[in-house]
C-alpha cells in the first residue's frame, strides 16, 4: 500500500468524530425550523473527504492543542466548506444534482431551503469559534474568526468562486487559473493548516512553514481534483464529473495535459513536505495528508 493511502483509517475516524458532533449540534427542533435542520444534517453529516477537519487536527497536534478544542475549529471549517458546496450546487451556480453520493440540498429539499442551509452553516462556524469552549483567550478566538472570515470572503473562497463563474468560456491562462484555485480551494486549506498555530500561540516563523505547506498542498489538491474530473469514476467521486470541459473552463489538466499536471502535483507535494523540515514525528500526519491528497480516488 502506498504511504499516503494508509491515511484512510485516520480520515474515517475524524469523519466519525465530526459526524457525531454535528449530530449533537443539529438536533431537529419540534417547530417550523425542522426542515432547515433536516437540510443541514443532509448536507453535512456523512460523506465527504473531511480533509480540512483533519488538517486542523493535524496542525493542532503539532502544538499539543487539546483535541476537543481542535475539533471545534475542525467543525467550523467543515461548516464553511459545506456551506460553499450547498450554494455552489445551486442552479444559479454549478447546477449539480449529486454531492457526496447524495442528492444535492436543493434537489432533496428546495432552492430556498438550500440557500438558508448555507447561510445557517456559515453562521454556525463563527458561533463555534467565538465560544469560550474553543479557547479561553479572547484574542485567540478573535484571530481565528478574523482569519476564517478572510479565507471565506472576497479575498479567499468567495473571490475564487467569482473567478470560477467568470471562467466559463473565458480561456484563463495558467497564472490566472492558479490564482483562482489559490482562492477558491487554497484559502480554506490555508486556514485549516494555520489554525493549530493560532490555537497554540506559536511565533510567526513556524506559522510561515505551515503557510508554505498549505499553499503547495492546496494547488496539488486542486490538480488532483482536475485529474479525477477527467479520469475518475462517478460512483467513487460521489458527484458529477467532466463538467468543466463541457463548460469550456480552463483547468490545470486542460492547460498542462494529464502527464504534466500529474508531475506538477507530485512536485508540489514534495515542496509541501519540505516546508515541514524542522518538525519531527509530530508532523508525520501532515506529511501523510500531503501524499494522500494526490493518491485519493475521490
Amino acid at each position: 500500500m502506498r504511504p499516503g493511502l494508509q491515511l484512510k483509517p485516520v480520515l474515517d475516524a475524524i469523519g466519525e468524530q465530526v459526524d457525531a458532533r454535528f449530530d449533537r449540534l443539529l438536533v431537529v427542533p419540534d417547530d417550523p425550523r425542522a426542515r432547515l435542520y433536516e437540510a443541514m444534517r443532509h448536507a453535512i453529516i456523512g460523506g465527504g473527504k473531511r480533509m480540512r477537519p483533519l488538517l486542523v487536527v493535524a496542525s493542532c497536534d503539532l502544538f499539543h492543542v487539546d483535541r476537543e478544542r481542535a475539533l471545534r475549529v475542525a467543525l467550523a471549517i467543515e461548516a464553511v466548506h459545506v456551506y460553499s458546496l450547498v450554494h455552489d450546487d445551486l442552479p444559479c451556480m454549478d447546477d449539480d444534482d449529486l454531492r457526496r453520493g447524495k442528492p444535492t440540498v436543493h434537489k432533496a429539499f428546495d432552492e430556498a431551503t438550500a440557500v438558508l442551509t448555507g447561510d445557517a452553516l456559515f453562521a454556525i462556524a463563527f458561533e463555534l469559534i467565538a465560544d469560550e469552549a474553543t479557547h479561553e483567550d479572547p484574542f485567540v478566538r478573535a484571530e481565528l474568526a478574523l482569519e476564517l472570515a478572510r479565507a471565506s470572503g472576497p479575498a479567499g473562497m468567495a473571490g475564487g468562486q467569482a473567478m470560477d463563474l467568470a471562467a466559463e468560456g473565458a480561456c484563463f491562462d495558467l497564472p490566472t487559473t492558479t490564482r483562482l484555485q489559490q482562492l477558491k480551494t487554497g484559502a480554506l486549506i490555508g486556514f485549516s493548516c494555520e489554525a493549530g498555530a493560532i490555537m497554540g500561540k506559536v511565533p510567526m516563523p513556524l506559522r510561515m512553514k505551515l503557510r508554505g505547506y498549505a499553499r503547495d498542498l492546496g494547488l496539488a489538491f486542486q490538480i488532483a481534483d482536475d485529474l479525477l474530473d477527467v479520469e475518475g469514476d462517478v460512483n467513487a467521486a460521489g458527484k458529477a464529473l467532466r463538467k468543466d470541459q463541457a463548460r469550456g473552463k480552463s483547468t490545470f489538466v486542460s492547460l498542462l495535459g494529464i502527464e504534466r499536471a500529474r508531475a506538477q502535483a507530485e512536485m508540489l507535494i514534495d515542496q509541501a513536505i519540505h516546508h515541514l523540515q524542522g518538525f519531527g514525528a509530530e508532523a508525520d500526519l501532515l506529511r501523510g495528508i500531503a501524499r494522500f491528497a494526490i493518491e485519493r480516488d475521490h
